[in-house]
Order: structure tokens, then sequence, then C-alpha cells
């Protein structure tokens, strides 16, 4: 099966209270599932990571083989793809689990996409850090 997912992290302050949305579709694009949660405090880029892990295990869990990752993180996904290499040690970690994931799939995209098509996960990521309910 393959799924587009969205991701998105939030933070208020760098580092600040943070969170992250992920919002997975089928191909025809109707919603699998969505996933949104407050971490704490983070930097921007710890929850962008946290968004994408979440995506990952999300569509895992759905069963998912073929993956394509959108975010709006552009050192993200040129880290997740290999562009540019992580040099920051709070990033480390985090970009082992989300390689770790991604290696799990069969067929694996990952795109940078403007933030204007990104607004579900965005919105899910802002309900959290409000502390606004969100679907699961």
């Amino acid at each position: 099966m393959k799924v587009v997912a969205y991701a998105d992290g939030a933070s208020r302050g760098n580092p600040g209270p943070s969170s992250f949305g992920a919002v997975v579709f089928d191909a025809e694009g109707n919603v699998l599932q969505e996933v949104s949660q407050a971490i704490g405090r983070t930097t921007n880029n710890q929850a962008e990571y946290r968004g994408a892990i979440a995506a990952l295990e999300t569509a895992l869990a759905l069963g998912a083989s073929e993956i394509e990752l959108r975010m709006d993180s552009q050192l993200a996904v040129r880290q997740l793809t290999g562009r540019y290499k992580v040099r920051n040690p709070g990033l480390m970690p985090l970009h082992e689990r989300a390689s770790e994931l991604l290696s799990r799939f069969e067929r694996v995209t990952v795109v940078h996409v403007p933030r204007e098509q990104n607004k579900i996960a965005d919105g899910l990521a802002n309900a959290a850090l409000d502390g606004r309910p969100t679907l699961g």
C-alpha cells in the first residue's frame, strides 16, 4: 500500500513549547489517520523531526510499504535525503530514528513542500500546542 504523509512541527520560541502534527493519506487522497502531540520544550527542528517520526510510525502501523513524506522543513528534508549532514547533536538521534523508519519501506520519497501545502499537519501541530482537541 502506498501512502502520502504530511508532517510538521511547531515551536513557540527556539527552544520553546513545541508540538508536532502529521496526517497520512491513502493513494486516493483519503485521510487514513491524523496524529498530534505537545512534546514539551524543544527546538523547531526537533519538533519537525518528531512530526516526521510520527508520520512514519503511523504509516508503518497502517501497513504501508511505500511512502511519500512531505514536509515544509527544508533542513529536515535535505538531511533525510542525504543532501545535508546532521551536525546538531540534538538532531542526531532523531535523524537516526527517522532514517531507520524510512528503511522499513520498500519505496520512499521525501519531498519539500511549501508551507501552504502543509496546512493540515500545521493545524494539527498548532492545535496540540494550544491544547485544543484534534481528531485521531
